[in-house]
């Protein structure tokens, strides 16, 4: 079993893990750097592969010199050793050993021809845990959600950055959240015509946020950029409004959409049909925590009702040892997250940050938590649902029997409700279904907002093969180590 080990080990290279990692590389420690995917830059600075062409490539992030400088540093560390990078790794679990943690991984074979699949196990054993996880998209369920053309606004913007392919001509941008403003001006530019981005909030939710709003400029010209660019394709901007239904038969061809009223419920009679040919629709991000919760790291409740680590000023969770970075800490891009990933390699490698990287992270944080205050899903979006509308897409469970659950069969909680209906059981695991399911509890129970769910700690993040818990090593024997190359 190939194994490393290291002063650091460093899970996700998107922007915080990438940050993190040649700034402690840079202070002096070795560091292991794990990723699923098979370049470093997660989701914000994906691209495609250089052999990769399209009829128009879509532009890079605007600040893409601070994604290509970081990426030539870590190819200087790993030349020199200090770097050692596992890309197209996915990490199952962490445990504490002597002197720190250990990281079980499975090489997923991205890119190979192994008919295995490349799905070798990797042990990474380092003092000190940093965890940049990133996030996933939050999905509100609606009737009609699971037809073919109807997908994730960020599954959008990745078919575009690495696929250079569009989900469609005729593309429907909805849901809540900046995001929208992004993915849709990236269709439109690529030549997708986007007839409506429909946006749940209304932008005066940022008016309570003045000051920080002022403090923060770039945010307020890029915010322009994307309303310029909109503009410019004819696309219509529809606030406090939102899609209903997907329509069709083999894949969607209209939505319709509706006003809402303060807590996002359906305002009767404004229903209107919106021709398409796919949806792009996602209300939000959720941070991705499982391997933080398997480790017993607190939570937080965030503006937007999700939850988020609980972090001190210097990015420590609540388990010693163990820092975080970026998004696992509540949702506020990627410019944020490469400063947190600086400020938590300085903590670990036991050196004074400097004073404007700190303000930089107090400023950035602070809009983070408006946006989320801005977007925050009102709640009474379950009143989309008929009873027919499927909530757990892996496990085809719908809405109407997790009321049924709720209602008859006396369970009073998600995890009751999982148990009777299998709701949160399939591949996903929850992810997809999980807030709303939560939130059907919550009006069951009577209960006055809307509820982040419970998190879960699991053993093990994400499947993993039986052959490869049986190659684990018997902990009485330590292995023998040998270091991966760089």
């Amino acid at each position: 079993m190939p194994s490393t080990t290291a002063d650091l080990a460093v899970v996700g290279a998107g922007p915080a893990g990438l940050a993190a990692a040649v700034t402690a590389a840079d202070l002096g420690l070795t560091v292991a750097l794990i990723d699923a995917a098979d370049r470093p830059g997660g989701q914000y600075y994906r691209h495609p592969a250089p052999t990769l062409t399209g009829p128009q490539e879509p532009p890079h992030p605007h600040d893409w010199a601070a994604f290509a400088t970081r990426q030539d540093r870590l190819t200087a560390h790993r030349r020199s050793g200090r770097i050692t990078y596992h890309p197209s790794h996915q990490v199952w679990t962490i445990a504490r050993t002597a002197p720190g943690w250990t990281v079980h991984a499975r090489d997923t074979g991205t890119g190979t021809d192994d008919a295995s699949g490349g799905d070798t196990p990797t042990t990474v054993t380092a003092r000190a845990l940093l965890l940049a996880t990133g996030a996933h998209e939050r999905h509100l369920p609606f009737p009609g959600w699971t037809l073919p053309g109807v997908i994730g606004a960020g599954g959008a913007q990745a078919m575009l950055k690495s696929g250079l392919v569009l989900p469609g001509r005729r593309v429907v941008v909805a849901g809540s959240g900046p995001l929208l403003l992004a993915v849709a001006a990236a269709l439109a530019g690529a030549g997708a015509r986007v007839p409506a981005v429909v946006e749940a909030s209304a932008y005066t939710g940022y008016a309570r946020h003045t000051t920080t709003l002022l403090q923060n400029p770039a945010k307020l010209a890029e915010a322009a950029r994307f309303g310029t660019a909109l503009a410019r394709h004819h696309t219509r901007l529809l606030t406090r409004q939102a899609v209903v239904a997907a329509h069709g038969t083999d894949r969607v061809t209209a939505v319709t959409v509706a006003r809402l009223d303060q807590d996002w419920r359906p305002v009767p009679g404004t229903g209107r049909r919106i021709p398409c040919d796919a949806l792009a629709v996602g209300h939000g991000l959720v941070p991705e925590l499982s391997l933080a919760t398997a480790l017993g790291c607190a939570t937080r409740a965030t503006p937007d009702g999700t939850l988020a680590l609980d972090l001190d000023e210097d990015l420590r969770t609540s388990v010693p040892g163990i820092w975080a970075a970026g998004e696992t800490g509540g949702i506020g891009g990627a410019q944020l997250a490469l400063a947190e990933g600086e400020l938590a390699a300085h903590a670990i490698a036991g050196r004074t940050a400097p004073e404007a990287l700190r303000r930089t992270r107090t400023r950035l944080r602070a809009f983070a938590d408006a946006m989320a205050s801005a977007h925050r899903p009102g709640t009474g979006w379950p009143g989309w649902l008929t009873d027919a509308t499927d909530v757990c897409r892996c496990e085809e469970v719908t809405a109407g029997e997790v009321r049924e659950a709720l209602t008859e069969l006396g369970a009073r909680d998600a995890r009751t409700v999982k148990l009777l209906t299998r709701a949160g059981m399939g591949w996903c695991q929850g992810r997809m279904c999980g807030p709303a399911v939560a939130a059907l509890c919550a009006r069951a129970g009577g209960a006055a907002t809307d509820t982040a769910p419970t998190p879960d700690r699991r053993p093990l993040a994400a499947p993993v093969p039986l052959r490869l818990l049986a190659a684990l090593p018997d902990p009485a024997e330590p292995p023998s180590r040998t270091r991966a190359p760089g």
